[in-house]
């Protein structure tokens, strides 16, 4: 294998692009690799060359996530030290102290609104040995119950439950997602399990939770519907174009999430199906709740948006802790101290004294990661991160030899090293 110059590489790559004017960058790269199968060429590279070369439509301005208070949101359910606020556009909601916070204190305590969680505790789910609703481990004290519809081996349900009260809290979402009750549920988690896809199993745990409290009271109903709007959201489509600039998103695997989404809440493709989810949804959506749980555009890409951007790192959505913003210099600390009688619940603690009118900030990475890792997983939250640490880190890094995406002679150094070590076997 060998790495190319920049100068025949830019010659290879003008000629494809003329040759296949209407293809993006993936597709001209597959094509290049193709053309020369003893070349080594990060996709990386690809880009910067077709891009300089004005080769490729401008990915444009960054559009920034957006967010909005809860109406009527009544705090003091969770904490009387803390409010919420509304600071602009750009920066939208946040989450300020109301009165003293001491070093050490516990703010508040959240359950989730609702749990996905990850991979390895889901399947961990599966096989009984924690709880479906609060993902906590079974202690075996012969409390655990399973799902109302497992009866039999013919009407298997995996889910288990902790104890008769996290059975009850279960029906906020699980009749929807249950594989007795709505069998297509099965084909939705399994899609979701098979491509790793925490996003679309966090949107589907959204959609049942709304779609059954709408067959219920009109003010949890609406209640619900608030909390859902409320949260921060971009469409996974504006955040693909903002993170990764010229690539081309995998639209096929959204639209096959899409139709999984369909055949669970909507439309399922067999009649024994639809009978089923008829049981569970007795009260038909509106068109107007229908077009804004399951419109492509405007619903389930800004769905999946709303689960990349709020989800808590272990899987739950939780409404006041979803208000809070990111420093590299966090004042507050998210963490999950009852791990033997809920482990889904999250126990906020101050880092530091905090004064009444004083911002509440967590961490959305690492905060011992260095400065560029740092930033570059931020650019999935839509932004730069410049508190007061990052502003002082970036000096440093502006001088720092070589620095990434350095180039001498027209190649990247850093891209250069990483092909060099493919074309080795060493990556």
């Amino acid at each position: 294998m060998t790495t190319p110059g920049e100068e025949e590489l830019k010659s290879a790559l003008i000629e494809l692009k003329a040759q296949n004017p209407s293809l993006g960058i993936s597709k001209i790269h597959a094509l290049l690799l193709a053309a020369h199968p003893d070349w080594t060429v990060s996709e990386k590279r690809t880009r910067k060359i077709l891009q300089t070369q004005g080769l490729v439509q401008g990915a444009g301005p960054a559009v920034h996530p957006t967010s909005r208070l809860i109406p009527n949101f009544d705090v003091k359910k969770y904490s009387s030290k803390v409010a919420p606020k509304f600071f602009d556009k750009r920066k939208g909601k946040g989450l300020v102290a109301v009165e003293p916070i001491k070093e050490g204190e516990v703010i508040w305590k959240e359950d989730p609104f609702v749990m996905a969680p990850e991979w390895n505790a889901f399947e961990m789910q599966i096989q009984g040995t924690v709880c479906w609703q609060c993902c906590t481990p079974m202690q075996h004290t012969g409390r655990e119950v399973p799902c109302r519809a497992h009866t039999s081996s013919a009407n298997y349900c995996p889910a288990r439950f902790c104890n008769r009260l996290c059975l009850v809290r279960s029906d906020k979402t699980h009749p929807l997602l249950c594989p007795v009750q709505n069998p297509a549920a099965s084909q939705l988690l399994r899609y979701a399990h098979d491509k790793q896809w925490m996003a679309l199993h966090g949107y589907a745990q959204l959609v049942a939770r709304i779609i059954l409290a709408y067959q219920g009271d009109e003010e949890t109903f609406k209640s619900d519907l608030d909390i859902m709007r409320a949260f921060a959201e971009i469409d996974v489509e504006t955040r693909h174009r903002n993170t990764n600039p010229g690539m081309e998103p995998d639209k096929e695997t959204w639209k096959a999430g899409y139709k999984h989404l369909l055949n669970t809440f909507v439309d399922p493709p067999t009649a024994d199906g639809k009978k089923r989810l008829k049981k569970i949804i007795r009260k038909p959506l509106t068109p107007e709740l229908e077009k804004e749980l399951f419109d492509y555009d405007t619903a389930f890409l800004k769905g999946l948006g709303r689960m990349v951007l709020n989800f808590e790192k272990s899987g739950g959505l939780y409404v006041l802790h979803s208000h809070m913003n990111h420093s590299c210099v966090p004042n507050v600390s998210v963490r999950h101290f009852d791990r033997n009688t809920n482990w889904a619940r999250i126990t906020m603690v101050a880092k530091k004294d905090l004064a009444p009118g004083e911002e509440l900030m967590i961490s959305y990475v690492d905060p011992e990661a260095p400065y560029k890792a740092r930033q570059a997983e931020l650019e999935q939250w839509g932004f730069k991160c410049v508190c007061p640490r990052c502003l002082e880190e970036a000096k440093t890094a502006k001088v720092a030899a070589p620095a990434h995406g350095e180039v001498r002679d027209g190649i990247d150094l850093n891209d250069l090293e990483k092909e060099l070590k493919a074309g080795l076997g060493v990556m």
